[in-house]
């Protein structure tokens, strides 16, 4: 036993890993990290772009997709399928063994749509009906665009993973997205499954680069406790949302709570501990995805505890104190979503041409 399934059997956080090679999945690395205590996966354009583009592992695939007819565009979609598909079957144990809670493996549709909500739900149903299996989340970006996508999805019965979410108003109206989207639905709702990614480490990020530029002692002392803060708000919000008569109605037919996901949880400070971001948001009913390196490190000398509903108080006097020093943290999401949805864009483009180049050499 190990400290990822300590992290599940004794405080109910699932641990997932962030990041997809086909080098893990043939050699059986992914199978390793499961047999650790790693119980989903997810993936996104920088991931993939990463993965593609820095080895020789599809070439193979790519020559034949190439002498097949394939355009690049499909031939990325391509090798992005078999790997999620080969992922898929790895975890679908897992899936199988707690009943669709874990076992999950995430791909996203096309970041270039995220301010497209036509475009977001037929790229999200065309990979869900593509890939067809019951452990697949479609990444959908929690824009406002996405929003109305999210719900269609839901009341359609596909399982959604709601990524790049900086603020908790932003998170509560996914939450209702998803909810509303269960109402709309037929039937039994025990088959459908979301999570909601929020993203921890950047807003330290941008707002200990505000905090530093400020610089007096009040300010410098604030470093490193917003996105903890901020999590722990959206914990709460999360809490409060999954209660009362109208979720109780939802249960009722079958309904899961959608799961907070704490998503960039490496530390990007390196003065700030390696795993700090873990061990501050731990909790029943949520995952926390980590790249590799992270999980070693949590592996090594995490903490488990629970943690994640300590000092809520504190939490919102932190974020009232980085209020008063005149930093808005609504506009501090919005501009890390649109930082986030560009960086995705900027990856699947990129990767679009190393492609595109490597077709050159081939021919």
């Amino acid at each position: 036993m190990t400290r990822l399934h300590d992290l599940y059997d004794e405080q109910g956080q699932s641990p997932w890993l962030d990041n997809i090679r086909r080098g893990w999945i043939t050699s059986g690395e992914l199978a390793e990290w499961i047999d650790k205590g790693v119980r989903g996966l997810t993936s996104n354009p920088s991931i993939f772009q990463k993965a593609i583009a820095g080895s020789d592992e599809y070439t193979e695939q790519f020559t034949e997709l190439l002498g097949a007819g394939s355009s690049i565009e499909d031939s990325y979609w391509s090798l992005v399928t078999t790997d999620i598909e080969a992922a898929l079957a790895i975890l679908r144990p897992v899936y199988d063994e707690s009943n669709g809670l874990d076992g999950y493996v995430s791909v996203e549709v096309d970041p270039g749509l995220a301010r497209d909500t036509e475009g977001t739900a037929a790229a999200a149903r065309m990979l869900d009906d593509r890939i067809d299996e019951p452990n697949l989340y479609v990444k959908i970006p929690g824009t406002a665009e996405g929003l109305p996508a999210i719900q269609t999805m839901i009341a359609e019965k596909r399982s959604i993973n709601v990524t790049l979410l900086f603020s908790t108003q932003r998170y509560r109206e996914v939450m209702e997205a998803y909810i509303a989207g269960l109402e709309a639905a037929e039937g039994d709702l025990s088959d459908i499954s979301s999570v909601a990614s929020f993203f921890i480490s950047r807003v330290d990020v941008e707002v200990d680069r505000r905090l530093d530029a400020i610089g007096t002692p009040e300010a410098l002392a604030l470093r490193g406790k917003t996105a903890v803060a901020n999590g722990r708000m959206a914990y709460a919000a999360f809490v409060e949302t999954f209660s009362g008569p109208r979720w109780d109605a939802l249960v009722a037919r079958g309904a899961r709570v959608q799961r907070p996901l704490w998503a960039s949880t490496s530390t990007k400070n390196e003065a700030y501990p390696d795993t700090l971001y873990v061990d501050t948001l731990i909790g029943p009913h949520t995952v926390n995805t980590l790249p590799d390196s992270t999980l070693a490190d949590f592996l090594d000398h995490g903490t488990v505890a629970r943690t994640i509903d300590a000092g809520v108080a504190e939490a919102e006097a932190t974020l009232a104190a980085v209020a008063a020093l005149g930093i808005d943290l609504d506009e501090v999401t919005q501009l890390l979503e649109d930082q986030g949805v560009a960086s995705f864009e900027k990856a699947f483009d990129e990767l679009l041409t190393t492609l595109t180049e490597t077709a050159d050499n081939l021919r």
